[in-house]
């Protein structure tokens, strides 16, 4: 897989600091569909104080833990963004689209279950070894594969937590060519 070297930078520093990261959601889909991601997403286990301390240029603007780290060019400038967020859960959405509460958590897999779709809920571990390692909790590859878009658990809690998600399996499903799984899209109708 082509991966910048900003991003395995921004991996290598936060490793280096003790904490784990991992390249995550639509990016692993993206790479492991031969597609260049259209922006890079890295999840760990460090909080954004920590964050901020390892990347002295980051930006922190917002309650869902994500960190801007700017990449700078030789002319100090910003030529890209990477967005650090810590491992998180997400609890009540009396909104329908936003959390009420956000969790950090200590765990990979408790941040992949909060995600919508199968095919958004893999992330990848580089490897000292020049190698990858897909974590795929829930059959994201085996989705792809068949071209299936599939809600990550039950499909009507995913859609209570965010109606958005709805017309994002829409739109995934007409970018990508892909079917809405059956469950999905019965999910769909129903909260629609």
């Amino acid at each position: 897989m082509k991966i910048p070297e900003f991003v395995k930078d921004t991996i290598k520093k936060l490793e280096d600091a003790g904490f784990e990261a991992f390249i995550v959601g639509g990016c692993v889909r993206d790479l492991l569909m031969k597609k260049e991601p259209g922006d890079w997403d890295v999840t760990t286990n460090a909080r954004p104080e920590k964050i901020l301390e390892i990347f002295k240029d980051s930006k922190y603007e917002n309650t869902f833990g994500t960190v801007l780290v700017s990449i700078k060019n030789k002319k100090g400038e910003t030529e890209h963004t990477v967005e650090v967020t810590t491992y998180r859960s997400e609890q009540g959405y009396s909104d329908r689209r936003h959390p009420d509460e956000i969790r950090f958590e200590d765990s990979l897999e408790k941040d992949l279950e909060r995600r919508d779709f199968t095919i958004n809920a893999m992330a990848l571990r580089l490897k000292k070894e020049k190698s990858e390692e897909i974590i795929d909790l829930f059959g994201g590859q085996k989705d792809l594969k068949k071209k299936i878009i599939r809600a990550v658990g039950e499909p009507t809690d995913r859609f209570k937590e965010d109606a958005l998600r709805m017309m994002r399996a829409i739109r995934f499903s007409c970018q990508l060519n892909f079917e809405i799984e059956e469950k999905t899209l019965r999910g769909i109708k129903k909260m629609a």
